[in-house]
Parts: C-alpha cells; sequence; structure tokens
C-alpha cells in the first residue's frame, strides 16, 4: 500500500516507465561494476538523491519500505562475518569485514537503483512497460492477479479486525494474540472465496486470458528518455572509471 501511495504521489509520475527503468538498471549495472568501496557509496546516494530529491518521495516512506531489505542485508552481513573455528564451534572473522563491507555497500546501491524504480512507477505503468517487452502473457497476468490479491487479502484482514474489536477480542494482550490466530486460521477460506468471485467476475465479462489496463499517455517520452540515457551513460562511466 505504501510503495502504491509514494508511486502515485511522486512527481515522477507522468515520467514514461521506460525511462525511470533504464535508469534503475544503470544503476544496478554500475553496482555490479564498480569495485571501491567509496564508488559504491556514492552510487547509492546518487540513486537515494534522485527518489528523494527528484521524484520527492518521502523520506518516511522510502525507509519504511526500505527497512525490511535493510534488515535483511544487515543479517547476512553478520552471518558472513562469522566463520568456523579450528578447533570447533564459532568464531568472529574480522579479517573479513573488508569484504563484507564492499558486498554490503554493492547490495546497498542496486537496492537504491531498484527502490527509484518501484517506488515512482505504479503496477499498471510496469506492466505496461512488461507487455512492451514482450513478458509473457501468461507471467504479467498471474502478477497482475497476485497484485489484486493483496488488496483482497488486507481487507479481508481488516474487515475481520474491525469484528473482533467490535466485541472486545482484543482486550489484553492473551485474547488478542488468540484473535489474531483465529483471524489468520478463516484468512485462507476468505481469500478463496473472494478469489473465486474474481474468477467469476472475469468469466462473466467474457475473461480471454489477457488482463488489459487502461494505457498511460506520456507526451515527453522522448525527451525523458534521452535524459535518463544520459543520466545512465554518467553513472556507467562513473563506475568504470575504476577499471582505468
Amino acid at each position: 500500500m505504501r510503495i502504491d501511495a509514494a508511486a502515485y504521489a511522486c512527481r515522477w509520475q507522468d515520467v514514461t516507465p521506460a525511462a525511470k527503468a533504464l535508469f534503475a538498471l544503470a544503476g544496478v549495472a554500475a553496482a555490479w561494476l564498480a569495485r571501491t568501496p567509496g564508488t559504491l557509496a556514492v552510487l547509492a546516494l546518487l540513486s537515494m538523491f534522485a527518489t528523494l530529491g527528484g521524484a520527492r518521495v518521502p523520506m518516511r516512506s522510502y525507509f519504511a519500505v526500505a527497512v525490511a531489505p535493510l534488515g535483511f542485508l544487515l543479517l547476512s552481513c553478520l552471518t558472513m562475518l562469522v566463520t568456523a573455528a579450528n578447533g570447533g564451534g564459532w568464531r568472529w572473522a574480522p579479517e573479513l569485514l573488508p569484504a563484507v563491507t564492499h558486498i554490503a555497500l554493492r547490495s546497498l546501491a542496486a537496492l537504491a537503483a531498484v527502490l527509484g524504480l518501484v517506488l515512482t512507477t505504479p503496477m499498471p505503468a510496469l506492466l505496461a512497460l512488461l507487455r512492451s517487452l514482450r513478458v509473457p502473457e501468461l507471467l504479467l497476468d498471474l502478477m497482475a492477479l497476485c497484485y489484486r490479491m493483496q488488496f483482497v487479502l488486507r481487507q479481508a484482514w481488516d474487515d475481520g479486525s474491525t469484528a473482533q474489536a467490535a466485541r472486545l477480542g482484543h482486550c489484553g494482550m492473551r485474547q488478542q494474540w488468540r484473535s489474531m490466530g483465529l483471524l489468520a486460521g478463516q484468512m485462507a477460506v476468505q481469500v478463496w472465496q473472494r478469489a473465486s468471485a474474481l474468477q467469476m467476475a472475469a468469466d462473466a465479462r467474457a475473461f480471454r486470458g489477457s488482463l488489459r489496463f487502461m494505457p498511460a499517455s506520456f507526451p515527453h517520452a522522448r525527451r525523458q528518455f534521452v535524459v535518463s540515457l544520459l543520466a545512465s551513460t554518467l553513472l556507467l562511466a562513473f563506475s568504470l572509471r575504476d577499471h582505468v
């Protein structure tokens, strides 16, 4: 929900998805080409600045979306700093810190580039871009259905939680946990029923195996793509200077 809200409210909503995808792809490629930690840190900061300053994505929304992958990255880095000891067991390996730092910075730079795409491009625009790139229709339909089912699941959970709260099902921590367990047990049935309703609605509208959305128009698409191409070239050139 937060990702969609940020994508529809950002300043780059009217920018063609092809331009934003090109810049994100260049950011990921530059992260893989860079060799020094300083270059990787600058690439991550540039991608973050483009999203926060250029697209005007709220900082609170940005870090709320990034907290899960950042937590996974931190846990992975801590795990890589633990190695097997010679006499058995485990030991802390500070000698691996430079390599782990390099991996962490590379992952952070790639993550910042991907976040710049997903936080500025609505899902229908991404699907339209993938369709123009001739991604198989079956995969696109599965993506659209999973995207829709997230809202169905959220609505079912909110309705059930509201009903439980109205019946004093959240009085006390123990009762609240019990109510959440009961609600989670009923969610599968509710989601299944709502998915069946979606299928019936699609069949009633003569569904022929491909979900279509109203195409968005981007009158300045060519100019935006050229600007993105120039910015992408600068990112790649900045990362390639490590190879010189």
